[in-house]
């Protein structure tokens, strides 16, 4: 896949930036959703574009990324402005969306709706990846799903439905064709045993994985 068809989303959670993230944007183009542009520079990344109603955009920030061309939307609106700047990214082209700072944040409502959308992303064919830093999260949809994780670090997996078939290897507690109920967490804290391999039969789910905490091991 071309760096040219990978956007990052600049969201406005918190974001620890470390080698993976920089992996992840690294040649990238990059918009902006309202206070996400200000993780722009710490990522060395030049925003096309910033989008939203900027209602949580400091004025240095303002001052700072004046000349990003700039897409405004009024407070009152039917969509947050990371969806508006996920669907800006793919209108431009992009198959790959790296939804950044997705974690976090003042607004618990946004970070849920962020995991969410992901979902729904996965589901009409983009590659899909939402990091903090701290934790990363790939939607897993029916079918495979490997994983690049620290051996040791933690992961789990998340069910926004029920689960059927759903196989874990390479980890400490294997699955194997195994039917998981909404809600339950049985498929909380495993850990990565060298690259994860994941596959699933039916359902929507999430694996949200934690590459620096090895508390599990």
């Amino acid at each position: 896949m071309t760096a040219a068809s990978t956007f990052a989303i600049l969201l406005g959670g918190t974001l620890a930036i470390d080698d993976r993230v920089r992996a992840l944007t690294g040649g990238a183009r990059a918009i902006a959703a309202d206070g996400g542009i200000g993780h722009a520079q710490a990522l060395g990344l030049a925003p096309e574009l910033w989008v939203g109603d900027f209602d949580s955009t400091s004025p240095d920030l303002t001052d700072r990324f004046a000349a990003t061309e700039r897409l405004p939307f009024p407070a009152e609106k039917n969509f947050t402005d990371g969806e508006l700047a996920i669907e800006e990214a793919i209108a431009r082209g992009a198959s790959r969306l790296v939804l950044v700072g997705a974690f976090g944040g003042a607004r618990s409502d946004h970070a849920l709706s962020h995991l969410m959308q992901a979902v729904a992303l996965a589901e009409r064919g983009f590659d899909v990846v939402l990091t903090s830093g701290t934790e990363e999260a790939t939607p897993l949809l029916p079918g495979g799903l490997e994983l690049d994780l620290p051996v040791g670090s933690l992961f789990s997996v998340i069910g926004f439905t029920a689960l059927t078939g759903l196989s874990l290897q390479n980890v400490k507690y294997p699955l194997d064709n195994a039917d998981i109920g909404f809600g339950a967490s049985r498929t909380i804290s495993n850990v990565a045993e060298g690259r994860v391999s994941a596959s699933l039969a039916s359902g929507r789910a999430l694996v949200i994985a934690r590459p620096h905490d090895f508390s599990g091991a």
